[in-house]
This record gives C-alpha cells, sequence and structure tokens, in this order.
C-alpha cells in the first residue's frame, strides 16, 4: 500500500517533481502539469498525520464533474483524467495514476482564493457574532449559524504555501491583482457557486460555500479556473433534508474533524 499520508507516492518516483501543496502532488509533463489527489487531509491548514484511502479518488472525480458542468460557464486548466490518453512517458505509472489525476494547463495561478459564502457558517459565523460582518460586509441583525444569507457574498482569501490562509477585504484583494480583475474574479466566482449551488439542491445537497482558484494562459490575457472545484476540501456541502438553521448541521465534508480539533489543547500550529 503505497502511504500517501506526506509529500509524493514512492510509486511516481522518476517523475519531474514540482511541489507538494497540503493534498495534492505535482508534476511536470512537457508543457503541463499532472496533478494527483493524495488521501491527505489537512485541517486549519495543517496536513494531519491520518489519511483517509480513497480520498483522493472521490476528490478527483468531484473535480471533473464539476469542470465539465461549468466549462461553458469559464474555462479550465482540465486537459484529461483518462490515463489512457496521457502522453505515453507515464503508460509506467498507470496503476497509480489512474482515478487520482488530472492533466491540466500549466497555468500562472492568481495568489488569491475566491471564497462565495451563501450561508452563515465557519469563520464567517464567528466573525459575524462579534461584528455583524462578514470579511468586513456588513450583514442583516439577527443572523443565526448556518441562516441562508440574503444574497451570496464574495470574500476572497490570501492563498498561503505555509501557514494560514488570511480572509481580506475586497479593497485589499482589488489593490493587489487589480480592480477590474478584482470585478472579473468576483463576478464569476458569484456566477459559479449560483449555478453550482443551484443544481446541487436538485440532488439534496446544500453548498454552504466554496472556495475556487483562478489562474491565466497565455501571457495572462486568458483567465481559467485552476485547481480543484467544488469538493468537501474547498466546500461545504449539507444534506438538505436535514437543514435546520440556528447551529452547526450534518455535512458531507470534512467540518467533522474541524470540530475534533476544535476539542483539543491545539494550537493549530
Amino acid at each position: 500500500m503505497v502511504n500517501r499520508n506526506f509529500k509524493k507516492a514512492d510509486l511516481l518516483q522518476g517523475l519531474d517533481f514540482v511541489k507538494s501543496g497540503k493534498v495534492r502532488d505535482i508534476y511536470r509533463v512537457g508543457e503541463n502539469l499532472l496533478m494527483v489527489s493524495s488521501d491527505r487531509i489537512s485541517c486549519f491548514d495543517v496536513v494531519l498525520p491520518t489519511c483517509i484511502p480513497h480520498k483522493g479518488e472521490i476528490l478527483t472525480k468531484l473535480s471533473v464533474f464539476w469542470f465539465d458542468f461549468l466549462k461553458e460557464s469559464v474555462p479550465n486548466h482540465l486537459i484529461s483524467s483518462d490515463v489512457e490518453k496521457y502522453p505515453a512517458d507515464l503508460s509506467r505509472y498507470r496503476k497509480a495514476l489512474k482515478g487520482r489525476s488530472m492533466l491540466v494547463k500549466n497555468a500562472t495561478p492568481i495568489p488569491f482564493e475566491c471564497v462565495v459564502r451563501g450561508y452563515l457558517s465557519g469563520s464567517g459565523w464567528k466573525e459575524y457574532k462579534k461584528t455583524q460582518t462578514v470579511c468586513g460586509i456588513k450583514l442583516p441583525a439577527g443572523l443565526k449559524e448556518s441562516d441562508k444569507l440574503p444574497s451570496p457574498i464574495f470574500t476572497p482569501a490570501t492563498k498561503e504555501d505555509e501557514g494560514h490562509d488570511m480572509n481580506v477585504p475586497f479593497d485589499y484583494f482589488a489593490d493587489k491583482v487589480g480592480l477590474d480583475l478584482a470585478d472579473q474574479l468576483k463576478n464569476i466566482s458569484l456566477s459559479l457557486y449560483e449555478k453550482a449551488s443551484a443544481f446541487a439542491e436538485t440532488r439534496g445537497i446544500i453548498i454552504a460555500d466554496t472556495k475556487l482558484e483562478f489562474g491565466t494562459i497565455s501571457d495572462g490575457t486568458i483567465l481559467i479556473l485552476i485547481d480543484e472545484i467544488l469538493t468537501p476540501d474547498s466546500s461545504r456541502f449539507w444534506p438538505k433534508e436535514e437543514y435546520v438553521s440556528g447551529g452547526p448541521q450534518p455535512s458531507f465534508d470534512k467540518q467533522y474533524v474541524r470540530d475534533y480539533l476544535e476539542t483539543l489543547d491545539w494550537d493549530k500550529k
């Protein structure tokens, strides 16, 4: 059994390794990249020491589904997730790559997470209790935990390779990436969330919030969706039939792990 807890798997030795993220390992394949989803799990931006078997396969399948579902709304980096269609140089790795990898375009990442929140939960709920705002956005008084917001809100966050990602005001985001691009990313993110959440509800799932990542190709002239999309690692999924506002919700994501970790005497480092 391959230990996919940390860094690259032994079965992929010999590939042109680029870097390891919290969950994914990235390799260079010609002009493109190979993203391999491990079975690692991270919470509060820390990789935990226990893996979840087949987690990487689920993340990959969900991302592939959503990239296809939303491709008419915005282009994305996916070239193929079918190992039989990968370059011949990867044939010896097919068994290790099958089901948990994507061949993608090599984009220049925009170093922010584009977060959309449709419900009041997580760090947004913590902030709201103190200031009646979420990432500086003023919200109506009297909202309860897990309440549906009057309309989805866009709350960007920094993308950190090490340490914790940080929520930032839209003005800070716009100052760093430029106002035109910031507005474009906001509008696209809200549109993708609304389209995806409407579909998910027909399948009995509430998408409470999600984070999206974008990059550019062709010398920065084309904006595309990158990384993963609408997985349990990047979104909160709630069963619609069990939803009752006013407290935490049962979930199909890793919130239960966060909840457990919050009970520990741990500094999240």
